[in-house]
């Protein structure tokens, strides 16, 4: 939990303290070709399109935990509106799934944290990241790469956006939010469940029976940078 309170530490100071360093960011790609996944949750659908070609091993990352049916039965644990959704890791219950081995960041790959898109949620290692992901429901271009110096700079992997469903997505952001379980706050109200996430034009394997193990690491998204740092609100 410290690991993770010095996240939300760091990414809650100004962004004008390195915004002037940041690298240029490019738009997500073109839609094309490119794997998708579809999500039913308890608030509606919605389609992530992956970008392998910026972000290879976070989209395989991904797409072996969907084909694994690990996301099958977590929640959308934690909900800023205005900011971003966060999920992937943590069973109805509010207990940690165990995730694979920690995958290498990708956040240097000029793609932009803008609304709608997907990146990887970690810990204060940037070569955290294990399951969990986050939605931008917002341009959160401070959430980009700047510079390998911190973890503050280092920023968080966009690999896809929502390329239909971003309405449940806003849906999700608008319900009220309280404490809950392991957490002080930002669970939203109803939790919302992801019932299954399907690899699109492929046949699911059977799904992967549940451990409530602890991760291995501890992976969060950044706190919001007009919020006071607060306990961490994930793994």
């Amino acid at each position: 939990m410290l690991r993770a309170f010095v996240v939300s530490t760091l990414l809650a100071l100004p962004v004008a303290t390195f915004a002037q360093a940041a690298k240029p960011a490019t738009q997500p790609p073109a839609v094309g070709e490119h794997p998708r996944v579809l999500m039913h949750t308890s608030q509606g659908d919605f389609t992530l399109e992956l970008f392998p070609e910026k972000a290879p091993k976070s989209v395989a990352n991904f797409l072996q935990y969907a084909r694994d049916g690990f996301y099958d039965g977590t929640v959308f644990h934690r909900v800023v509106n205005g900011y971003m959704v966060q999920g992937g890791l943590y069973s109805r219950d509010l207990t940690q799934r165990r995730t694979r081995a920690p995958i290498p960041s990708e956040a240097d790959n000029g793609l932009s944290n803008l609304r709608g898109t997907v990146a990887v949620a970690r810990g204060t290692d940037p070569n955290s990241g294990t399951s969990q992901f986050f939605v931008n429901l917002v341009d959160n271009r401070r959430l980009d790469y700047v510079g390998n110096q911190s973890s503050l700079t280092w920023g968080f992997a966009v690999f896809g956006k929502i390329v239909s469903g971003m309405d449940t997505i806003d849906k999700i952001a608008a319900l009220p939010t309280r404490a809950q379980g392991p957490f002080v706050g930002d669970v939203p109200n109803p939790l919302v469940i992801i019932d299954s996430a399907n690899v699109v034009g492929e046949e699911k394997a059977a799904p992967a029976p549940a451990s409530t193990t602890a991760a291995p690491t501890k992976p969060v998204a950044p706190k919001k940078a007009d919020k006071k740092a607060t306990a961490p609100k994930s793994a």
